[in-house]
This record gives C-alpha cells, structure tokens and sequence, in this order.
C-alpha cells in the first residue's frame, strides 16, 4: 500500500513529500487516516540526528490522530469510523515481565517506536504520522472518546501521556506541593494534570515572561528562579519537581528545592550528560528519577481521564509545508504550546 508522506533525507535538508509503502492490513491490523498530527521535540532530535542513529529517509510523527477506514478479522476493539489514536510505539515483545506488566514502552526486548525504529513484521523502518496513512496492530491503537476538539488531543498521545505517567507512578495529588520546569509542550501538559489531580503547583520559570500564562493554565504560584533570593526562599519547599526541559541546564539548582525526601522526575532529555553533585541529594534524601511514556493500558487510561475532565493541549495548527517553519519556532520557544498538522494539507 503506498501513502502520501513528508520526510527528511538528510539531518540538513527541507522536510519534502515521499511516498511510502505501508503493510497490507493483516487480521490484527487497523488501517488508520490520520486526520491530525503532533509535533514533538522527539521528532526533531530524530530528523537532525542530534540522538544518533537516525536512518534516512525519515517520517517523524508519534503523536496521531485518525479515523479508522478498515480492519482486520480479528479487530473487535474498534470499528470503521471511529475516532482513534496512535502514540509513541506500534509494537513490542508482548511475552517479557514489563510487556505483561501493560508496560509495553519498557519492553526489555524493545518496543518498536512508531518511526524510525526496526519494523518486525515487514522488515524494513517504520515510518510516522506525517502521512496519510498508518497501519497498526489492533493492540496498540487508542480509543479516543473526547466529543471536540480531537485536534487538540493529538498530543496527548506523547506530551499527555509523558506527563500523566509519573504523575500517577508517584501517586501525586493532594497535599503535594509540585514545581514545574520548563512551560512547554510537555510543562503546560504536568500543569494541567497535577492541577487537576489537586495538587499545589508551581511553574519554577527562569524570566516572568509567561506567568499571566501559567496562572491562565492554572498554576497557584509562579516563581522566578534566576532571581538567588526567590531560591533561598524556596529551598527546600517541594515534595515533587517535574523537569521538562530539554536544553542543559542545573539540575542541582532544582534538586536544592526539594523537601527531606523529596524527588525531582526528568521527563526532557537534553543533549549532553548532566552533572549532579550528589551532597545535593544525600543531605536530604533526595531523590533523582526519570520516566518514559506509559504503556497501551494507562495511555488509555489518560484519554479517557483527559475526557472526562475535558483536557486537551494548547495548540496552534500548522499545514504540512510548514513543518521546517515550525521546526525553528520550537526551538525558539516560539509556540504555544504544541504545533498540531492538519493533514488535509498533505
């Protein structure tokens, strides 16, 4: 089957249309119109080989949703018509403890990452939702139940579940006081959750440039950590940091903030090795963790809370010629706060 794609050929050139091929629907199999498409900074470092290993050409794109055009024998979770979605991983190993654990993005075989990762089944790359089309195992596609809107849902699939997954790990909630680094696509996405789940949160932002936004998202405080004062202030004030930031930065500043026991969670993945002084951690038994996206189980388990309590992302659409444009505006911390495709435009 082929489909109208955007790719990159190189990590220094314009993103152009490709047509690609796509697997035959097989019994497990749904085949899926993708309607919409996130733009998450995991598809950057991937089209600029900045985490290398990238192969050529590729379709970046983990963050999609679609409507169901066909499926195979076997499929009874959805039907023709559906509105559905696809996040960061389109198979895994199914058989080791994590797999059966519905903990399928920790697969120890390794999960197949809906692009540019080793594609079991055919053989050859996966390719993302910058195209039209998608087929995906029955087992790894997304009920979404949310009524509008279902353009501003498409990153939850990455930036949601990113976010939603250690909020719940560590079961935070109410009578946790929660800093927030980084307002960004997947910042503004823990604000609005751990606001939700009834904790008190905090954006730790390093100018006041975006405050009257974090109040408007929901945020109690918002607090200005260049400032040394509001850091002496704050030190030792926060059961949970969520850092979502991925350029370099000190992390020591952050982990100061935390109470005895605290933990600070890293969801960003910025490009260098960090450099912890642990005194910072073991004089008040701190700790130092890191999550990846949630598994099949709870990404739906997200949606489903995320519609119930009528969350989506702040987005701005953008048109398939434009992915460059949009590119450089991420970098520039120039969107607010996650660019979606509309597909019509491919």
């Amino acid at each position: 089957m082929k489909t109208k794609s955007y790719a990159v050929t190189t990590p220094t050139t314009p993103f152009e249309p490709l047509t690609i091929e796509r697997r035959e629907v097989r019994p497990q199999d749904v085949s899926i119109e993708i309607l919409y498409c996130g733009i998450c900074h995991s598809d950057i470092h991937t089209a600029r080989n900045e985490w290398p290993g990238t192969v050529f050409p590729v379709v970046p794109g983990h963050e999609i949703v679609g409507r169901v055009t066909e499926v195979g024998s076997e499929v009874m979770n959805v039907k023709v018509g559906d509105t559905v979605g696809v996040g960061c991983f389109v198979d895994s190993c199914r058989t080791c403890v994590n797999c059966k654990n519905h903990e399928e993005s920790y697969c120890l075989n390794g999960a197949t990452s809906t692009y540019d990762s080793g594609d079991k089944i055919s053989g050859g790359r996966t390719y993302g939702g910058y195209s039209k089309q998608i087929i995906v195992d029955k087992d790894f596609v997304l009920k979404i139940t949310h009524k509008e809107n279902i353009e501003a849902v498409a990153p939850l699939l990455c930036a949601g579940i990113t976010t939603y997954s250690p909020l719940k790990h560590w079961n935070i909630g109410k009578g946790h006081k929660v800093g927030i680094v980084g307002l960004g696509g997947l910042g503004h996405m823990a604000l609005k959750l751990a606001v939700s789940f009834g904790a008190e949160v905090t954006v730790l932002a390093r100018s006041n440039g975006k405050e009257a936004d974090a109040k408007r998202l929901g945020a109690h405080h918002f607090e200005v950590i260049t400032d040394p004062q509001n850091v002496q202030r704050l030190y030792a004030n926060y059961d949970f940091i969520i850092d979502t930031v991925s350029a370099p930065h000190d992390y020591n500043l952050y982990l100061g903030l935390l109470k005895t026991n605290g933990n600070m969670i890293c969801v960003g993945i910025p490009p260098e090795p960090a450099k912890i002084d642990m005194m910072t951690l073991i004089e008040k038994g701190r700790s130092l963790s890191g999550s990846l996206v949630g598994g099949i189980k709870e990404t739906q388990e997200m949606l489903d809370y995320c519609a119930e309590h009528n969350i989506v992302s702040d987005i701005e659409m953008t048109t398939i010629d434009k992915i460059d444009e949009a590119y450089e505006r991420i970098l520039k911390g120039d969107v607010r706060y996650r660019f979606v495709i509309d597909m019509k435009s491919l």
